[in-house]
């Protein structure tokens, strides 16, 4: 579907946790403006949402949701579950690691939500998202991916209608 202004009509959905991780690979972190900014000029977008885990009294995360809210973007949170790992190599102490999917979350909220839109962009190189893609693909609707070509899934890049690796609008939406 698309407007009167030959935009397409999308939504976007963004894989917190996912992203981190392909920023801190690709040793840059994405400017979320500028991703408004550059998506924008072609989508008529009429939702963004970020799926993102959070620790207790999280200063940093909390400053960044606020950043998200005050761009347009819509913040989805749960609480972060803290996994004792068993030890490594022999070593002792106590090891954590901290952990909030949100797969079925994300996956509910774009297959309840579709109607008007023609498009989803979803910003995530995982795996668990290929049948998401394959189903929306019978309703109809294009994915466009977009990740990094250092984690994005072969899965994601066979059953999107487009990929679009983040490194290649490095300059565009790079953060200052």
């Amino acid at each position: 579907m698309q407007n009167n202004s030959n935009k397409i009509i999308a939504k976007v959905y963004i894989d917190g946790s996912n992203v981190f991780h392909a920023q801190k690979k690709l040793g840059w972190f994405v400017d979320w403006q500028k991703v408004r900014e550059q998506l924008e000029r072609g989508y008529e977008v009429l939702e963004w949402r970020y799926y993102i885990g959070v620790k207790d009294d999280d200063s940093a995360m909390a400053g960044f949701l606020r950043y998200l809210n005050a761009v347009g973007i819509k913040t989805v949170t749960k609480p972060l579950k803290k996994i004792a790992l068993n030890s490594v190599n022999g070593e002792t102490g106590e090891r954590y690691m901290y952990k909030a999917n949100f797969d079925v979350e994300i996956t509910t909220d774009i297959l309840l939500e579709t109607g008007k839109t023609k498009e989803i962009v979803l910003f995530s190189g995982d795996s668990d998202f290929a049948y998401l893609i394959k189903r929306l693909k019978d309703l109809g609707k294009k994915v466009t991916i977009f990740s990094s070509r250092k984690t994005i899934s072969w899965e994601l890049k066979l059953m999107a209608a487009k990929v679009v690796y983040i490194e290649s609008l490095k300059e565009k939406l790079k953060r200052s």
